[in-house]
């Protein structure tokens, strides 16, 4: 089995992570910017941590035969500074040429407030100047159909944005056909707490299909498990679901929609 991580949090998970994800068919990872378990003080924390993404982590990956690709950005749990995200956002494009960014993400909301939505509009006008993919981050639980309806409209009213360009991450069931229908592609992080299990992925897939739709992991700090996508594979195939038809889901989808920048490498063969 091949597949593509295209939403890990690989800077904490430890080298082991590394070599099971290698060993379950792992092609290569992604990793948005996001949260470090605390808020960053500075500008320059944020700049290491850009560095970090861009320089160490793909180093650590290759080590285990893994490409690494990143996205940038000043996560939605630290949006409610201002001044400082208009620090942040002004040391993100000399980042931009690294070989291994993809983007901006992963942008969104995370408790919907107005600071947090302006946050995301400065990285909305970033991503369009620049040209580059957005990979978005939707709140959860309760505030999940909202804070999609929201992320949705701020993306629909920049008319420099491609819907195809965009992926909404962390879609349920209940956001996924929204998400679609605007023309984006959807991403569903699978979780043992909390967001989307192996089984209803499956549903999601077998109900709205499989085109424009990826699977990932995020594992990050919290309970969650960094194989979980060839879990998700393992479901699909109880369910009588054709290797090419899986194949499509867990590793060709995240080449289409990656494969949009010009930096993605697709895997060899």
């Amino acid at each position: 089995m091949r597949y593509i991580e295209p939403h890990g949090h690989m800077v904490s998970r430890t080298t082991d992570d590394y070599t099971d994800m290698a060993a379950a068919g792992c092609a290569c990872v992604c990793e948005p910017a996001f949260w470090a378990g605390y808020d960053r003080g500075s500008v320059q924390g944020f700049h290491d941590y850009f560095c970090q993404l861009t320089d160490y982590e793909p180093k650590r990956a290759a080590k285990f035969g893994l490409a690494h690709y990143t996205w940038l950005c000043i996560n939605p749990k630290e949006s409610e500074d201002i001044g400082l995200a208009k620090d942040v956002l002004g040391i993100i494009p000399k980042f931009l040429d690294r070989p291994n960014v993809l983007g901006i993400g992963e942008i969104g909301l995370n408790k919907n407030s107005r600071n947090e939505m302006k946050v995301l509009e400065m990285h909305v006008d970033l991503a369009a100047r620049a040209g580059q993919l957005i990979l978005v981050h939707t709140p959860h639980l309760e505030d999940k159909l909202k804070g999609t309806r929201l992320i949705l409209d701020v993306l629909k009213a920049d008319g420099r944005i491609q819907p195809e360009r965009c992926i909404i991450d962390h879609v349920e069931e209940h956001t996924v056909q929204m998400v679609l229908d605007r023309g984006h592609w959807a991403g569903m992080t699978l979780y043992p707490e909390s967001k989307c299990t192996a089984a209803r992925a499956a549903d999601i897939l077998e109900t709205y299909g499989h085109e424009r739709l990826w699977m990932n992991s995020a594992c990050d700090w919290g309970v969650s498990v960094p194989l979980a996508v060839p879990y998700a594979a393992l479901e699909m195939r109880r369910r009588a679901w054709t290797a090419e038809r899986i194949d499509s889901v867990i590793y060709q989808n995240p080449i289409r929609f990656m494969g949009q920048s010009a930096k993605f490498k697709a895997p060899a063969a």
